[in-house]
């Protein structure tokens, strides 16, 4: 099977990022939200992003504007009925994801591939919504999409062999390092990065260090790219909470009980940077 059309739906930060590097791999892609507001802030996220990369000697104008071409943006599912395969990327939520599978099951054509960008929510869950559970997989990107290369593919329990080999050589297509990962909350990559964010969380506050003090240890002492309550902030707080909950939920284990104090972040509405407040301030003056 040939994958040469995709529908991206969600055109926030991980959507945008996937329509991203599909376009600039020459695929057509349609990128779907709810408003036409939010499909015009994805594009032009994608074209910020994409003038940078030229700035940088990454691509050259003339990828930019091939990649550019390829994409449009839509309103309804229905704009997508002739899609090879749909990369859903709306918020971590199970019951929402769930909606957006049994619709485009609907929809789709029977030949389509359904992926989605969950970072924690079970693949099998999501494919039971659907009449063709043998084509639902995980495709789980990494923040920011157009900059690291590591791609988590997850099997749900039926999940084909065929359906894995088309969406790992799209991976691949994409210039992605693919990796599999089995079906359980949180995947590879989020039940072990997770749990550390929350301690972190834990650490801040019982008052064993300042903010500052336990990111520094990280990125100075661990040679991390970024300390983990800075991570916390570029992931977004709602979602490192929403993937601790899963982790809780599908564990049933104590040691993945959220951090109040995250909870209480995400309460206030500091969500991060997306919010402009965090652990950290990101408001300009």
């Amino acid at each position: 099977m040939q994958i040469g059309k995709v529908a991206v739906i969600g055109a926030g930060t991980m959507g945008n990022g996937i329509a991203h590097v599909f376009a600039l791999a020459g695929f057509e892609v349609t990128l779907l939200d709810v408003k036409q507001e939010l499909v015009d802030r994805g594009l032009g996220a994608i074209k910020k992003n994409m003038e940078r990369q030229v700035s940088k000697g990454i691509i050259t104008q003339d990828s930019l504007d091939a990649a550019l071409s390829k994409i449009r943006t839509a309103l309804n599912f229905g704009d997508a009925k002739s899609a090879d395969s749909a990369v859903e990327a709306v918020f971590e939520n199970p019951q929402a994801k769930t909606t957006v599978f049994r619709d485009l099951d609907g929809i789709l054509p029977p030949h389509a591939i359904l992926a989605s960008n969950t970072s924690s929510i079970s693949i099998t869950h999501l494919a039971s919504a659907t009449k063709r559970p043998e084509k639902v997989i995980g495709i789980h990107f990494m923040n920011p999409v157009p900059v690291l290369k590591l791609v988590e593919l997850v099997r749900g329990l039926e999940t084909s062999d065929e359906t894995f080999q088309v969406i790992r050589e799209l991976c691949l297509k994409l210039k992605k390092t693919p990796v599999e990962a089995r079906d359980f909350p949180g995947f590879i990559s989020n039940r072990i990065l997770m749990p550390m964010i929350n301690e972190a969380c834990f650490a801040l506050m019982e008052g064993v260090g300042s903010k500052e003090d336990i990111d520094a240890v990280m990125t100075l002492g661990m040679a991390h790219p970024l300390g983990p309550l800075s991570l916390a902030d570029l992931i977004g707080l709602d979602v490192c909470l929403s993937i601790m909950e899963t982790l809780h939920t599908g564990f049933g284990d104590s040691k993945y009980r959220p951090c109040p104090l995250l909870r209480k972040m995400v309460q206030a509405g500091r969500l991060g940077r997306k919010t402009g407040a965090g652990f950290y301030e990101y408001r300009t003056k």
